[in-house]
This record gives C-alpha cells, sequence and structure tokens, in this order.
C-alpha cells in the first residue's frame, strides 16, 4: 500500500466558475423580486468594479 503514489487531484476549475455563475443568477432573481432592477444594477456595477481591482492588484 505504501508504493501507491497519489494521482493528481482533478481540476474543478470549469464546475466551480459554472456553480458560481448559477448562484449569481439565482441571487439576481432574488434580488430584482424582492427590491426591482436598480439593486440587481448596483450589485453587478460593484462586483464588477471589485473584480477590476483585483485585476489590477494581480498585474
Amino acid at each position: 500500500m505504501r508504493d501507491h503514489t497519489p494521482s493528481r487531484a482533478p481540476d474543478f476549475t470549469n464546475a466551480a466558475l459554472i456553480m458560481g455563475g448559477v448562484n449569481l443568477v439565482w441571487i439576481f432573481g432574488v434580488v430584482w423580486a424582492l427590491y426591482g432592477l436598480l439593486p440587481v444594477l448596483l450589485i453587478g456595477w460593484g462586483l464588477n468594479r471589485w473584480i477590476d481591482r483585483l485585476a489590477a492588484r494581480r498585474g
């Protein structure tokens, strides 16, 4: 049993990105149903600014 080397871990990047998008869509849908379109637009704008800042920081 000790001479068995572990294999590489699977890459779940695509699955994580897809599920992140699915979660973002349903959360936006709930916010839209409860509060209207303006908060959804503001949250989307804020997320875009945050992602841009992270990208700038990483270079």
